[in-house]
């Protein structure tokens, strides 16, 4: 079961969120501070963690580094009412896998747990892969949409491919077809090439990432509008000044 640590000076939200998270079938553990939440990160490993930035003696940003010390795995999703683009990008430098700001919805929550977990999955899977092996299969673009055909249709023929792909040559197909066969991505049966067990798994890897890259642009975005209203907020109060 996914284990989920909770950090929050605040004991009604941690109660809340705790009970939220169980039923959605997770298993949950809470601590009120930094120094709490870094022995119980010690003694148990959790696949996640919630952690508030503001919290009394030792703030989210030192518990943040301490727990990644402790356990690099370990996926830790920042929570604050203090949300701006400087501290965001300073507690994804520091190992936070995403940001969510107070007031959230448990939708938001919810995802950003699930693509948490997801990237989890991913490192473990390039990592058994090769992860190097596994990015420079997917770099390529036409080799990306060969590989999804392939899953879509299990198996699919040389020229199918080359009229799908709209590629006029089709010994490019071919070349990328070969380039994957040999490193065992694909296999072949008569004249339909079909994915291998590997070429299942780097899918999967590729699949991770591309909604990873999605759901990052969009925290990205979110983050630069709320940038925009606040320093247009601060623009309209001073002029307000201005004309009094």
């Amino acid at each position: 079961m996914i284990k989920i640590l909770i950090v929050d000076d605040d004991d009604g939200l941690r109660s809340v969120l705790s009970d939220i998270l169980q039923d959605k079938g997770y298993a949950t553990d809470e601590a009120s501070s930094g120094d709490e939440a870094i022995e119980k990160a010690t003694s148990t490993k959790y696949d996640v963690v919630l952690l508030d930035l503001v919290m009394p003696k030792m703030g989210g940003m030192d518990v943040l580094s301490e727990i990644r010390k402790i356990n690099t795995q370990t996926r830790v999703i920042m929570i604050t009412a203090f949300a701006t683009v400087d501290s965001a990008v300073e507690a994804i430098k520091k190992g936070a896998v995403n940001y969510i700001s107070k007031p959230f919805s448990i939708d938001a929550l919810d995802v950003a747990i699930r693509r948490a977990l997801e990237e989890a999955k991913f490192d473990e899977r390039s990592g058994s892969l090769g992860l190097d092996n596994a990015l420079k299969y997917i770099s390529n673009s036409i080799r990306r949409d060969m590989l999804k055909l392939m899953e879509i249709n299990n198996g699919m023929r040389l020229m199918e491919m080359t009229k799908v792909l709209d590629i006029e040559d089709h010994t490019k197909v071919s070349f990328h077809l070969k380039m994957l066969k040999d490193a065992g991505i694909i296999k072949q049966n008569r004249k339909t090439y079909y994915l291998s067990k590997e070429g299942h798994e780097i899918l999967t890897c590729l699949k991770i990432l591309e909604s990873h890259f999605t759901d990052q642009a969009q925290m990205n975005l979110s983050l630069q509008e709320e940038h925009y209203k606040k320093n247009n907020a601060n623009i309209l109060t001073a002029e307000g000044l201005i004309l009094q």
